[in-house]
């Protein structure tokens, strides 16, 4: 069994802006949100049966009030603020599990979701499918995987290391030290990918390294740290059971023709009629 974790959130940008800079044809209301749907509905085509999807229903988080810096809602288009909902409600519609997260970000469902899987001896791998620098931390040797859809690059521990420099657990203690822009973080001043990576190598975590090293930067490193720290223990689902696609929702037609996207709904019927073949 492969179970298929989605970053909703990156998934929502993507198609949004791809749309944009496509500028072909009457522009759809809803249609990164019909376009989200319909990668969901070819990873299942293409033979996922397992398949799980996280949003930032609120682009806030505990973090927020831990760093005045760290990023928020703000500058995101109203455009695109509008499909969240939609796409959530939507995705249910469908028949696939969401996570709409408040409290914590999409990054942490993923993280959460990853470790409540892992602990099912039935899951051989799980494919975390986002570009997020955070989400390395989950990758654990060739089972827990990363994929970045956009390169196709899919990262095991031995693609972490070779991207970062540094093995997957303390990918944290990385980003903390050279910042995440788009987190809204800059780490710790003076400390660039290669001096990160070679303090991280002699000493290992910031708890593990000597005073003098970071000295008065060290609470600060450590607050960076704690914010590139993803949860893992959010009761997300109890059985990965329950992420199983077993088609749309009797709702589903309602939902697509409200946002006007009725082809996805012939699409969801004609997929579920293949997985029933299988």
């Amino acid at each position: 069994m492969i179970v298929h974790l989605i970053d909703g959130t990156y998934e929502l940008f993507r198609h949004f802006y791809g749309l944009r800079r496509a500028k072909s044809g009457k522009a759809v209301r809803f249609g990164a949100v019909a376009g989200v749907l319909n990668t969901v509905l070819q990873m299942i085509a293409d033979g996922a049966t397992h398949v799980g999807v996280a949003t930032d229903h609120v682009i806030e988080s505990f973090r927020n009030a831990l760093w005045d810096g760290y990023k928020t809602g703000e500058g995101v288009e109203p455009a695109l603020l509008a499909q969240f909902v939609p796409l959530e409600e939507a995705m249910r519609a469908m028949g696939v599990v969401v996570w709409a997260m408040v409290d914590l970000e999409a990054d942490d469902a993923l993280a959460s979701a990853a470790a409540i899987a892992s602990r099912d001896p039935r899951v051989q791998k799980i494919c975390i499918w986002t570009p997020d620098k955070d989400l390395s931390q989950c990758v654990q040797a060739d089972r827990i995987v990363q994929v970045d859809r956009k390169s196709g690059a899919i990262r095991d521990a031995a693609g972490v290391r070779s991207k970062f420099g540094v093995d997957p657990e303390v990918i944290p203690d990385y980003l903390a030290l050279v910042g995440d822009a788009a987190d809204g973080y800059p780490g710790i001043r003076g400390i660039g990918a290669k001096g990160a990576q070679s303090l991280i190598s002699r000493y290992g975590q910031i708890e593990d390294f000597p005073p003098e090293v970071l000295g008065e930067h060290r609470t600060l490193a450590l607050l960076f740290k704690k914010l590139a720290t993803l949860r893992t223990d959010s009761p997300l689902y109890q059985s990965v059971d329950e992420l199983q696609w077993r088609g749309a929702t009797a709702e589903f037609e309602a939902v697509c023709e409200r946002l006007a996207i009725p082809d996805v709904c012939v699409r969801a019927k004609k997929t579920a009629h293949a997985a029933l073949q299988r």
